[in-house]
C-alpha cells in the first residue's frame, strides 16, 4: 500500500533524435536560467534518456534473435549482457516518472513486478507453488498451452505474438501477470532464481531455446514468446519516445503548465522515486522481509545496479546533466541553478546529499561485486549486509528532506510526494 505525503505542515518529517550535446532550451552563459528553459532543458533529457533506452532495446532484440537462431552458452550470455546494458539508460530515465501522468501511466507496461513468473513459463513447483488464492492464472504457462480460458472465453494462443503478450499483460485485473517488459524478459533469459538469499542468480540453460536439443519443453514457443515480448518493449519505447518529441503527449502536458507547476512536476519526480518508490518499495520493504522475492532485478540479480541507476537519475534531473550511451553529455539549465540563485548553500546540500547516495548505491554495488547481492544483503542475519541496504534508504529519506526544503525555497506549492508503508507505517507490512 501506498500513499501520498503533502508538502506542507511538515517539510522534513514526514523517431530517434540525433545525440544531443546541449538542451535546445536557452543554454550557455546565463547563470541565472529562466524557470522556463529548466523545463525544457528537463524534457529534452527525457527525450534524450528513452532515445537511449530505445536504442539500447534495440541492441538487446538483435542478442535475442542471435540466441534463437543458434542458441549456445555464449549467445545466452551475450542476450543477458544486453539487457543488463539496456537497464542502464531505462533506469534513468525513472526520474521522469510520477510527475508526469504520460509516463506514469505507461510505465507498468515496461517495467512492471514484481511478477507471478508461472504465468509465463514453466517453474520450480518445490519453491513456487502450484496455485495462489489471489490469482488464478499463477501458473498458466503460456508457453505450454496454446489456448487459454479467461473470464469462460477461449484465446487462441497458438502463436505467440507481440499483440498476445500485450492482450495478457494483468490479465483479470491482477497486477503480478506481468507478461511483458523487461522483467518478462529477464525471467525468460534466467529463469527463477532458486538460491533465496545464498549467491547465485537464475540458471536457465541455453537448451531451454534449442528445438533440436530440446530442455524445458516447448523451445520453439519459448523463443517466440522472448523474441515477441523484446520487439514489444521496442514499440513500448518507440511510444514514450514519441511522446517527449515536439508535440508528444509528454511535453505537451508538459508546455501546458506553468513554470511553477513544470517545476513542480520535476521536484514530485525527484521525491516520489527516492522515497516511496525506491527508498520504501523496492529496498526498505525486501530488507524488512528478508525475502529475496522482493528485489527489483530479481531473477539476474542485477537490482543493485537498477537501483545505482534510479538514484543516478535523480541526481541527473537536478543537475540538468546525463551522459549518453554513446559517451557524449548533455547539459543544460538546471534546477540545481535556479536553487543556487536562491540559496547557494541549499543547493551545495542538495548536491552533497545526492553525492551521498550514489556512494550508498556504489556500496551495494561493490557488496555484489564481492559475492554478495542485494539478496544476500537482506538475508536474515546478515548484519553487514543489511547496514549497506538501510545506508541506501536512509540517504534516500534524507535526500527526499533536502527536496523538500528545495520545493519550499522555490514556492512550489504543495508537492505531493508519493510514501511507503515500509517508511512510513512499518507496523502494517505483513499485517494483510
Amino acid at each position: 500500500m501506498t500513499f501520498r505525503r503533502a508538502l506542507g505542515a511538515s517539510l522534513i518529517g514526514a523517431a530517434l533524435v540525433a545525440p544531443l550535446t546541449l538542451s535546445s532550451a536557452v543554454q550557455a552563459a546565463n547563470q541565472d536560467p529562466s524557470a522556463d528553459a529548466v523545463v525544457m532543458h528537463y524534457a529534452d533529457m527525457a527525450l534524450a534518456v528513452y532515445g537511449d533506452s530505445l536504442s539500447s532495446a534495440n541492441t538487446l532484440h538483435e542478442a535475442v534473435k542471435a540466441l534463437i537462431a543458434k542458441p549456445s552458452k555464449e549467445t545466452l550470455k551475450q542476450a543477458r549482457e544486453a539487457w543488463i546494458a539496456a537497464r542502464v539508460p531505462y533506469q534513468q530515465s525513472e526520474a521522469f516518472r510520477f510527475g508526469n501522468s504520460v509516463v506514469d501511466d505507461w510505465e507498468g507496461r515496461v517495467n512492471a513486478w514484481p511478477l507471478d513468473e508461472g504465468l509465463i513459463d514453466y517453474v520450480n513447483t518445490d519453491s513456487y507453488g502450484i496455485e495462489s488464492y489471489e490469482n488464478p492464472f499463477y501458473t498458466a504457462n503460456i508457453i505450454a498451452n496454446p489456448s487459454l480460458t479467461i473470464s469462460g472465453q477461449t484465446v487462441d494462443a497458438s502463436t505467440i505474438t507481440p499483440e498476445l503478450i500485450q492482450q495478457l499483460h494483468e490479465i483479470d485485473g491482477i497486477e503480478a501477470n506481468v507478461a511483458s517488459g523487461y522483467h518478462a524478459i529477464e525471467f525468460l533469459l534466467w529463469g527463477q532464481d532458486l538460491n533465496g538469499t545464498e549467491p547465485g542468480a537464475g540458471e536457465r540453460p541455453h537448451t531451454d531455446f534449442d528445438s533440436q536439443n530440446c530442455t524445458g519443453d516447448n523451445c520453439e514457443r519459448r523463443a517466440q514468446y522472448l523474441e515477441s515480448a523484446t520487439r514489444l518493449l521496442i514499440t513500448d519505447l518507440e511510444e514514450m519516445v514519441a511522446n517527449w518529441q515536439a508535440g508528444g503527449a509528454a511535453r505537451a502536458e508538459l508546455e501546458a503548465k506553468s513554470a511553477a507547476e513544470g517545476l513542480a512536476s520535476i521536484t514530485t519526480g525527484m521525491g516520489s522515486l527516492a522515497y516511496g518508490e525506491l527508498g520504501g518499495e523496492r529496498t526498505k520493504l525486501g530488507l524488512m522481509l528478508h525475502d529475496p522475492e522482493e528485489e527489483h532485478d530479481c531473477f539476474s540479480d542485477n537490482t543493485n545496479w537498477s537501483h545505482y541507476y534510479d538514484a543516478k537519475g535523480i541526481q541527473n534531473v537536478y543537475l540538468g546533466q546525463y551522459t549518453r550511451i554513446d559517451g557524449s553529455q548533455i547539459q543544460g539549465p538546471s534546477l540545481s541553478d535556479l536553487v543556487a540563485a536562491a540559496d547557494a548553500e541549499l543547493d551545495k546540500k542538495m548536491r552533497a546529499q545526492l553525492d551521498n547516495t550514489q556512494a550508498a548505491g556504489q556500496a551495494m554495488v561493490d557488496s555484489a561485486a564481492q559475492g554478495a547481492p542485494f539478496d544476500v544483503m537482506i538475508a536474515p542475519g546478515n548484519s553487514e549486509g543489511g547496514q549497506l541496504v538501510q545506508n541506501f534508504v536512509n540517504s534516500l529519506v534524507a535526500q527526499t528532506g533536502v527536496t523538500e526544503e528545495v520545493i519550499a525555497k522555490l514556492n512550489l506549492g504543495e508537492v505531493a510526494i508519493e510514501g511507503s508503508d515500509s517508511l512510513d507505517n512499518p507496523t502494517a507490512v505483513g499485517a494483510e
